[in-house]
């Protein structure tokens, strides 16, 4: 499969504010999520904030303080989870998945997900890879997207 690419059908939006939220725990892994992302950004021609925090579990917390300023048409959720021998893998990519949804539904806020859940380094390599499955420009092309739908409603262009 394809990666999503700078190349992908994405919505022009100039103007639009995006914070790309990065639970900066794999390096490797993330460079590549956050260089799909911004590749995506880039061709929407969107203004790119970037913060870095700990872990999955801290990301649905800092988009919710981010909301709070009013400053962000969307949000990017990148990071990745890696099972390992305890019950540690599901608490975080259960929650932290769970904390993206009810902000999106309860605040109606535009986020793209992507964070990564896999067995293996291996699985999240091929998955975060831009020329691969791109998951971080899907997670970016994604909240485009439900910036787009957002902006065609409020103006009842349906």
């Amino acid at each position: 499969m394809a990666g999503v690419g700078a190349d992908a059908d994405v919505p022009r939006l100039p103007g639009v504010k995006i914070l790309v939220v990065e639970a900066r725990f794999y390096a490797q892994i993330n460079d590549l999520l956050v260089g799909g992302a911004q590749a995506v950004l880039r061709t929407s021609g969107a203004e790119v904030v970037h913060a870095v925090v700990p872990g999955a579990l801290e990301i649905p917390a800092a988009i919710a303080m981010a909301q709070a300023t009013g400053q962000f048409d969307g949000y990017v959720a990148l990071g990745c989870v890696i099972r390992g021998e305890t019950t540690h893998y599901e608490l975080v990519s259960g929650e932290s998945c769970r904390g993206l949804m009810d902000l999106s539904v309860r605040e109606r806020l535009a986020i793209g997900n992507g964070i990564l859940t896999v067995e293996n380094e291996v699985q999240a390599l091929e998955r975060a890879d831009p020329s691969r499955q791109d998951k971080g420009g899907g997670a970016a092309a994604a909240a485009l997207a439900l910036v787009a739908w957002r902006r065609r409603l409020a103006e009842n262009a349906l």
